[in-house]
């Protein structure tokens, strides 16, 4: 076989080959590759950089001092700040040192993160992480907008405390004091102390007397 029959030879085995493939690729314009056990041709499948949509931030080791003021003010200089919340006690108000902030560009958001984790303030190391679209609980903004009171627990005992008693209530105080006063009183007889405690003074108040108006 001469070496012009081999040139014949090698261009109809490529054409052959370019029809096959012609032929197994599908009608649609975005297969990238043939796989190598055979069948149509497939396309990559694209991938989504999620990461790039991601407005919220999680921000932990929050130190004391530094709230929801404060941290509005500070984050600002990086770019605009949509939404921002402290998790706080529901008891006192106080902070529980972890919060959530948004802002309105990925860009942004990206940026605080390298620039913020393990940025050391007031002796606390910042964590700062990007949450995902996907990871981000739809109640988390709720009541973002409104402050904080917590209930003043020692001004509701005050008034407990303070409130005026009837005289039944009076004179069921007085009657336990007296009977832990006579227990302590035992105690000291057996122990075998010589000791002469005070009387207690009752404080039981007299009905008080109703006073009629003659004409």
């Amino acid at each position: 076989m001469g070496l012009k029959s081999k040139k014949k030879v090698a261009a109809k085995s490529s054409k052959k080959a370019a029809v096959q493939f012609s032929a197994s690729k599908p009608k649609s314009e975005g297969a990238d590759y043939l796989p190598l056990e055979g069948g149509p041709a497939k396309s990559i499948p694209k991938t989504e950089n999620k990461e790039n949509k991601a407005t919220v931030l999680y921000i932990g080791r929050i130190p004391h001092g530094f709230y929801e003021t404060e941290m509005e003010a500070f984050f600002q200089q990086f770019g605009a700040v949509k939404r921002l919340r402290i998790a706080r006690n529901r008891k006192t108000g106080k902070s529980k040192h972890f919060g959530f902030i948004e802002f309105m560009s990925p860009e942004v958001a990206k940026v605080v993160e390298e620039c913020m984790h393990n940025y050391l303030m007031y002796e606390h190391l910042l964590q700062v992480s990007i949450v995902p679209p996907e990871k981000v609980h739809p109640r988390l903004w709720k009541g973002v907008g409104r402050s904080y009171k917590p209930v003043d627990r020692v001004h509701i005992e005050r008034k407990h405390h303070d409130k005026e008693q009837t005289l039944e209530q009076q004179q069921k105080l007085v009657t336990g004091v007296l009977k832990r006063d006579q227990k302590r009183r035992k105690r000291i007889e057996a122990a075998g102390i010589d000791y002469e405690c005070p009387e207690m003074v009752g404080c039981v108040q007299a009905a008080p007397k109703k006073i009629r108006f003659t004409d």
